[in-house]
């Protein structure tokens, strides 16, 4: 059964940081580029970060530059969203999502409907 499955979302202060991770089973993750993408009620699923699985070349969303990184294990077949120096408007429900075909650059990390896979969402709070 192929799943991704997010993890390490929470409650953080400004200021503060946390690292998502997304496990694939049923896969191998190196195969297929991943997004990190994120939900605010109200509004429109924002990309935020993306890795490509040819080259490993990353994207990442102007709200988010200098502040997240996308890595990956592909050892242990997860991708990770580091997140630094959070904002209360990071604050929304995380998703992770995989694709073969869907062609990521440092520039652009494809649209939501590119998307094959998708895991459950993991929220974060950001919150004094």
């Amino acid at each position: 059964q192929v799943q991704l499955v997010e993890s390490g979302g929470g409650l953080v202060q400004p200021g503060g940081s946390l690292r998502l991770s997304c496990a694939a089973s049923g896969f191998t993750l190196d195969n297929y580029a991943i997004g990190w993408f994120r939900l605010v009620p109200g509004k429109e699923r924002e990309g935020v970060s993306c890795i490509d699985n040819s080259d490993g070349s990353t994207g990442v969303a102007d709200s988010v530059k200098g502040r997240f990184t996308i890595s990956r294990d592909n050892a242990k077949n997860t991708v990770y969203l580091h997140m630094n120096s959070l904002k209360p408007e990071d604050t929304a429900v995380y998703y992770c999502a995989a694709d073969s075909v869907v062609v990521v650059t440092t520039t652009h990390c494809g649209l939501p409907f590119e998307y094959h896979y998708w895991g459950q969402g993991t929220q974060v709070t950001v919150s004094s």
